[in-house]
């Protein structure tokens, strides 16, 4: 059973017995922690202790080849090169801004897509644009071209039907050795789609790895000429890498559960907190017009579109993208922690090998800290007196969406910068209602993230003639 779903029943354990409960989850004990000051004294104060991963279940094992990538490695020196080659590589700040013509041509897809859908005047179900957009975007970052749209959806196929039929391999974790027996139909189907998984992204490694080669020939390394367009990519990065451990470099099937990992978590996370957001607009639209009115003081009449050194200047667009992000965290859980001894917490005992838990929506919906905090109010983050809040929880944690701590979400500066450049241009570009006779339901489901049960659809305008 996944934490989701027993979500309801932990609330109530919390109110029972207290900020910490166990239980017993296999042969390891399960910690979940709903407060946010014993979260920033484990993962702030804690250090590595807090740091590592509890070891793999056996469909997980294989599926992040031995975990081989960065959420599931265990903490080391693996963990710190698969982890520090994302951000110095491909979250740098250069690196980042250097993707900004890839940034812009997605939005226009996505401009693209709605302007149709609005003149023929059908409601638009927006995730599945947001999910396509967005992994326009990674898979261009991963891969460093723009592929045609059948190798998008290709590759977009793979990945979905990986994610979506993640669940039903759950049951060969129980007794691995027996259900390889009895079970072994549904291995095989497992099996089958990693290997579907491999055939679609390993020519596309392999591909990008015979491009570096012939640079390398011509002497176009980077820097070295500067009409040249070539931009890195994260595949470019990886094929060098060499394990500290191991003493050898990457095979392709940790390329691929590494590239894996780059695509989904790019994709699904942001998507899903992209359709959060835009539903929260059309449900109040007095939200979305001040946004607009902000964003009309900084953008001059008749601009296509805006840039992102705009969204410097817009303080309620950054504090719609926070309420965002604390009202739906796409994920209600950071991936388990594991401690490496014995440690107190508060003035309970987390025992060697335990799994932990951090309930990211408790703590993001906790009243003491947020005045209603079911409710959807942006406002509430321009009281700060001018300071900027601190996403990662560093001095205090009050939410944390990417997580906290060693094991925060590398990527959460890149996810940020979407979300706004998104929001806003799509703000700017249109004028988003309700579908004539429906009221937004924000009743939430699992999938990989937690989305919405019933997906938004809207009726949008054109705004710019």
């Amino acid at each position: 059973m996944s934490a989701f779903k027993i979500e309801p029943i932990l609330r109530s354990l919390h109110a029972k017995f207290g900020p910490m409960v166990t239980l017993r989850i296999g042969t390891r004990p399960a910690i979940f922690v709903a407060d946010r000051t014993l979260a920033h004294e484990a993962l702030i104060h804690g250090g590595a202790v807090f740091a590592d991963r509890p070891p793999a279940v056996a469909t997980r094992k294989f599926l992040t080849s031995n975990q081989h990538n960065i959420s599931s490695s265990f903490y080391g020196p693996t963990w710190r090169l698969l982890r520090r080659n994302l951000t110095a590589e491909i979250l740098h700040l250069s690196r980042v801004k250097s993707y900004s013509h890839a940034r812009n041509w997605v939005l226009k897809i996505l401009q693209n897509r709605f302007e149709s859908q609005a003149k023929a005047g059908r409601p638009i179900c927006v995730m599945e644009h947001f999910q396509y957009a967005m992994f326009c975007l990674l898979v261009l970052m991963c891969f460093g071209d723009k592929l045609d749209e059948n190798q998008i959806k290709k590759i977009m196929e793979v990945q979905r039907q990986m994610i979506v039929n993640f669940s039903k391999f759950n049951i060969l974790n129980f007794w691995p050795g027996v259900t390889k027996i009895v079970l072994r139909n549904r291995w095989r189907e497992l099996f089958s789609h990693r290997k579907r998984q491999e055939d679609v992204l390993i020519p596309l490694i392999r591909a990008r790895k015979k491009v570096k080669e012939e640079r390398v020939k011509k002497g176009k390394e980077d820097k070295k000429d500067c009409e040249d367009e070539y931009v890195l990519c994260y595949v470019d990065t990886i094929l060098a890498l060499e394990l500290p451990e191991e003493k050898r470099k990457l095979t392709e099937g940790e390329m691929v559960s590494l590239c894996s990992e780059f695509l989904n978590a790019g994709t699904d996370t942001t998507s899903t907190a992209l359709q959060w957001i835009m539903a929260n607009l059309v449900k109040h639209p007095q939200i979305q017009e001040k946004l607009l009115m902000e964003i009309k003081g900084v953008v001059q009449d008749g601009e296509e579109n805006i840039k992102e050194e705009d969204l410097q200047k817009m303080p309620y667009l950054k504090a719609t993208i926070l309420e965002g992000l604390r009202r739906h965290p796409p994920a209600h859980f950071v991936l388990p922690h594991a401690v490496t001894e014995d440690v107190v917490l508060g003035k309970y005992v987390v025992p060697k090998d335990g799994t932990i838990n951090f309930m990211v929506a408790e703590m993001g919906w906790d009243p003491e800290v947020w005045e209603d905090p079911m409710a959807f109010k942006p406002e509430r983050f321009l009281n700060s007196g001018g300071e900027t809040f601190d996403i990662t929880g560093s001095r205090e944690i009050k939410m944390m969406p990417f997580g906290a701590g060693r094991r925060i979400c590398p990527a959460y500066g890149l996810a940020i910068l979407h979300l706004e450049y998104f929001v806003a241009n799509l703000i700017w570009r249109f004028e988003w209602k309700a579908v004539d006779g429906d009221d937004v339901d924000l009743s939430e489901k699992e999938e990989f993230t937690v989305v919405m049960k019933n997906p938004l659809q809207a009726q949008i305008c054109p705004r710019l003639k």
